[in-house]
């Protein structure tokens, strides 16, 4: 768009009208004169202008559509808008008294709310859209121009709609399933297993009918509570596939998520053996029975497993709706089964008496109300066996993206799921204690007789079966796991229902498997398994999946015995149930304003009994398997905490750690600081991190996990970058700072120079408590060859840094800081973002090629960008000041050997010049090294000077190897240094006996950084020791690996910045690593406990 001053055309007729012109929203323009322009096709707006009736088309005045230039007040009320309130308005012109139906918000780009605007993926007719950003309604018309997109009510043409439904015939519709299909049957078929035909019976009768029900309604009371959970993670937010793996992942994050999901999808598979070996076993015994086994049971076990597992692959491979198909006929099956039982327990049949099914008496629930644990059975070890039979409430959410509506269907299907299988649970349990005794002979003969002392409740009914006291009896609840086709009214219908039990759960577990691991390796969490993350046809079906689950599956019958993996598969279902629920409880204890799912029937503490009770569950059913399952858990929680994969789902746990952070934050604000807790807290300006490595490592070497570091970055361009450049420039540092482990803080700022960036930065950085107190700069080497005003800056930083009593300390190095301006530092830029290797291009920092080592960016008269930028660049081997340079710069990363950090404790600042040696030297990187401590003192009082600082030093309990004091620290300078000081001075003299007292005066005003003869004589003796003490430092700390020297002040306004610089100068020159350190004379050591 371009921009253009608004122009009124003076018309013959008095008379003007503000002209609003019709925006078509349709494909085409009813009339052709009027169609829009190209660019108002793609959803921009037609310029509204003023006009004269009498001079044919409008005058384009060309401001934007939202900003109305009102004509006279006299005709300011001839256009009206009109609103229906209907999404419509209408426009109407009092001339012509004609009416415009409009889509509210069709003359500006300001967007109305729309769903499109908040989907994480691509928009049904191609690119997603977007709402405009700030910058597009807020920036200067100069700016680049908006980008196109639907807005406003636009609706896609004609001809997009129907390439868009062609496409979608194309491609084929996916597959989706309401809760119905989807969820309830899924979990009912689950949740009714093979435990409800052959197990329930015996059950009720160790348990007796009281204790089963609690039984059932412990276990409902578990699977009920995640149930809950379940639904309300599903209906906070669009739910994709990968069911448990999903709910957990998005609401812990990837650490809880990634390890649940491996072993809950190996769970999964397990099972699918587990299932096929229980159908098998069936199958094989009623070949035993007809005496038709193939060779022996174990391999026709193996045999009839291998076949059952290939065709249940067929049906899964045929994708989901066959497999759905399939679930609906086992259902059918299953349901057959069930009612056919219950009828069978209401046509009570003599012949079965001696078998103990007399139907429905009064005496036989009482007899059976009461527990009869035999053979060392317990309550809880019942539970355990029945516990399984009550899982599998997952079997909806496992295929979340094949269902039409997760948020809807999950928690219905799922709830229902429970409160039908419950019931039906309790009925059985009842049904089978009131009509079946739990010992029965079998034999026709056992009839009561006058002579046997009879009191059960087969006495009272005609039989006694007194002898099964003695053992032997194959009847009865205790005794026939095959007592449910006994009653029955049909018996094959039962065996038929527990083919149905174990083939639908085993298919669910083999759908369940593949799609809970494809969604895990969709994810990237754990390298190497993004080859089954490939999903193929209309309903992205895991064919890679399939095949490792059946892999798997196979492995585990051909073994035939899973009665040592049983306890383990069932323990990793519980660790699923119990992290779903401490999901709920952990995202209800974060309050986070993102946690607000529509199912509102959750309360976090229930959830946290919840997962409470699957815990105790585990160690019920199996403790050994318990506390496998939770040490896999935790090495796989290690591994991805380790791996720190980079994803973020705006996780709980982020949430929680917001909520501790303020919360530790605002606690640490109410209490005052005291001494012993003093942290130097560095404001560390660096520029971009990588331009400054060894200024970053040093500092995180005493501020690591100890106190805090903020990386500021004075950024001074001309032209302010947009929004996007800010962003990506910041990402960019925040991850070199995380690659090379550095714990800090970054924070850019934009100022017209160094001085006022750092102002800005030593104000307004930190959070309370959590707010630096010590500067941190690199030495300016090049100040000498610079502008002079940028010398001015640096000092007037290190003044203003006092003025609000911070603590200063500046590094140098022989080589200098700032490694910018050499070639291929790219460290900044992501892989993606990288050139490739063959190709020239290389990183730089577009500025002054060495303006600073200190100085955050460029100065305005250099550049207008200071971002890196990508150029084509001849690629050359590196001079020899360079290479030393790089090596210099990574000198603080490697492990320093055996030597000395020299601390020169010429002023007592504090102890700040002391604390930070004593923090370095607690690091393993300088553990070898020690601490030699040098002090000012009198030539007659050595021993004196040494045995006081001796004395203060053990107080401080910092241990030290030797203490030196510098009797001749007041020797005049050697002459031909002082020449080198006067030479170094020279050029920023004033010289003010040379010229008139007005034109030196007037001199000094435009550059105060002059130095005047008045003031070289004011401070020889301090200009002496500066000169002198550095004689004294290579005299004696040539050979430290680091020197901590006290920073000489200057009195602010008194001392020019060209003089004080040529002390730091001169005191620092042709050393080691140098740290210039001064605190701001407020204690931070104390030998008070």
């Amino acid at each position: 768009m371009s921009e253009r001053k608004p122009s009124l055309r003076a018309g013959g007729s008095a008379q003007s009208r503000f002209q609003v012109d019709v925006v078509t929203e349709g494909s085409s323009s009813a009339d052709p004169a009027q169609a829009p322009a190209p660019e108002e096709s793609k959803g921009r707006f037609k310029v509204v202008g003023f006009m004269d009736p009498g001079l044919g088309p409008a005058a384009d005045i060309g401001p934007p559509p939202d900003v109305f230039h009102e004509p006279d007040t006299a005709k300011s009320d001839s256009v009206s808008l009109h609103s229906t309130g209907t999404g419509q308005t209408h426009i109407s012109d009092s001339h012509s008294n004609t009416y415009y139906m409009r889509t509210f918000g069709h003359n500006t780009i300001d967007a109305v709310p729309n769903i499109e605007f908040y989907r994480q993926t691509a928009a049904p007719f191609g690119e997603k859209l977007t709402r405009p950003s700030l910058s597009e309604l807020h920036d200067e018309l100069d700016k680049e121009p908006f980008g196109d997109g639907l807005v406003n009510g636009e609706e896609p043409s004609a001809a997009e709609e129907a390439a868009a439904l062609m496409a979608k015939e194309a491609k084929g519709g996916a597959v989706k399933f309401g809760w119905v299909k989807g969820v309830l049957v899924r979990c009912m078929l689950n949740i009714w297993g093979v435990m409800l035909f052959i197990r329930m019976s015996w059950i009720v009768g160790q348990a007796g009918i009281g204790l089963t029900i609690a039984i059932i309604l412990m276990a409902t009371l578990v699977t009920t509570i995640t149930g809950l959970s379940t639904s309300a993670i599903a209906t906070n937010g669009f739910v994709r596939g990968g069911g448990a793996y999903y709910l957990i992942s998005r609401s812990l994050g990837p650490e809880f998520g990634g390890s649940i999901g491996l072993i809950f999808a190996f769970a999964n598979a397990v099972a699918v053996a587990m299932y096929v070996v229980g159908f098998a076993e069936t199958v094989v015994e009623m070949l035993s029975d007809v005496d038709a086994l193939m060779t022996d049971e174990l391999n026709d076990i193996r045999i009839v497993g291998t076949l059952t597992v290939i065709l249940l692959l067929g049906i899964s491979v045929a994708g989901m709706e066959w497999e759905a198909k399939a679930q609906i006929v086992l259902l059918v099956i299953l349901l057959a089964a069930i009612a056919n039982y219950f009828l069978g327990t209401f046509i009570p049949v003599d012949s079965k008496e001696p078998k103990g099914f007399f139907g429905y008496h009064t005496a036989i629930l009482f007899e059976n109300f009461g527990p009869d644990f035999r053979e060392e059975e317990t309550f809880f070890s019942v539970f355990a066996i029945f516990f399984p039979a009550a899982t599998g409430i997952l079997a909806g959410a496992n295929i979340s993206g094949d269902l039409a509506d997760p948020q809807s269907a999950i928690p219905k299907g799922t709830l229902l799921a429970i409160l039908v299988t419950g019931l039906t649970y309790v009925a059985v349990a009842v049904s089978a204690g009131s009509c079946i005794v739990r010992d029965a002979t079998g034999d026709h003969n056992d009839t009561v007789s006058d002579t046997v002392n009879c009191t059960d409740a087969a006495c009272t009914l005609g039989y006694d079966f007194s002898i099964c006291k003695e053992g032997g009896c194959q009847f009865g609840l205790m005794n026939d796991f095959q007592v449910m086709s006994l009653v029955s009214y049909f018996g094959p219908l039962i065996t038929a229902g527990i083919f149905s039990a174990t083939l639908s759960s085993a298919l669910a577990s083999l759908v369940s498997a593949p799609k809970v691991f494809q969604a895990l390796c969709k994810d990237n969490i754990y390298p190497g398994l993004g080859i089954f993350a490939k999903g193929y046809g209309k309903n992205n079906e895991p064919l890679r999946g399939y095949v490792l689950t059946f892999c798997i599956g196979l492995a585990f019958i051909l073994i035939a015995e899973l009665n040592i993996i049983a306890p383990i598969i069932s323990n990793f279902f519980l660790a699923s149930y119990a992290l779903i629920n401490f999901s709920v409880f952990h995202a209800s204890l974060a309050n986070s304003p993102g946690w607000r799912p529509s199912f509102k029937y959750y309360n976090m503490w229930v959830s946290l009994a919840g997962a409470v009770l699957c815990c105790v569950v585990m160690f019920v059913i199996n403790w050994w398997a318990a506390l496998v399952t939770l040490l896999i858990i935790l090495a796989l929680y290690i591994y991805v905490g380790y791996k720190k994969p980079d994803v973020n789902w705006g996780s709980s746990t982020q949430a929680l750690i917001y909520n501790q952070a303020l919360t530790h934050c605002l606690n640490l604000s109410s209490v005052e600081d005291h001494v012993k807790n003093f942290r130097p807290q560095c404001l560390v300006l660096a520029g971009y991190p990588n331009s400054r490595p060894a200024l970053l490592q040093l500092v995180h070497s005493f501020t690591k996990n100890v106190s805090l570091m903020v990386c500021g970055h004075v950024r001074t361009a001309s032209r302010r970058p947009n929004l996007k450049d800010l962003t990506q420039d910041y990402v960019r540092c925040r991850r070199w700072l995380i690659k090379k482990r550095i714990k800090a803080f970054y924070s850019p700022v934009f100022a017209d120079n160094l001085r006022h960036g750092a102002q800005l930065l030593l104000q307004a950085a930190g959070l309370g408590r959590l707010k630096p107190n010590t500067l941190v700069m690199g030495f300016k080497t090049d100040w000498s060859d610079g502008n002079m005003r940028d010398v001015e800056n640096y000092i007037n930083t290190i003044h203003d840094a006092f003025d609000l009593q911070f603590g200063v300390v500046i590094l140098r190095l022989m080589d200098g800081l700032d490694i910018s301006h050499i070639p291929g530092q790219d460290e900044l830029l992501s892989p993606s973002e990288k050139p490739p290797k063959e190709s020239k291009d290389v990183l730089i920092s577009v500025g002054p090629a060495k303006d600073s080592d200190s100085d955050s960016c460029p100065s305005k008269t250099h550049s207008n960008q200071s971002s890196p930028l990508i150029i084509r660049a001849t690629k050359s081997p590196l001079s020899l000041t360079d290479q030393r340079l790089l090596e210099s710069s990574q000198m603080f990363k490697k492990k320093q050997g055996k030597g000395t950090i020299d601390v020169w404790w010429l002023f007592d600042d504090g102890g700040l010049t002391l604390l930070i040696p004593y923090l370095l030297t607690n690091r393993s990187k300088w553990g070898d090294c020690r601490i030699r401590v040098f002090i000012g003192g009198k030539i007659n009082r050595i021993d004196h000077d040494r045995r006081a600082m001796a004395t203060l030093l053990s107080r401080f309990r910092i241990d030290f190897s030797d203490i030196n004091v510098l009797g001749d620290i007041n020797v005049k300078p050697k002459k031909h240094n002082k020449l080198s000081f006067k030479e170094l001075t020279e050029p920023y003299r004033l010289k003010e006996d040379d010229m008139e007292q007005e034109a030196a005066e007037r001199l000094k005003a435009q550059e105060p950084w002059r130095i005047t003869d008045n003031e070289l004589e004011l401070y020889k003796a301090k200009t002496n020791r500066q000169i002198r003490l550095n004689e004294l430092l290579k005299e004696h700390s040539s050979s430290a690996k680091l020197i901590v020297v006290s920073m000489p002040l200057a009195r602010k306004g008194t001392v020019s910045s060209a003089l004080y610089m040529c002390w730091l100068e001169t005191l620092s020159k042709d050393l080691p690593p140098l740290l210039l350190v001064r605190g701001n004379h407020q204690s931070v050591l104390t030998f008070y406990s």
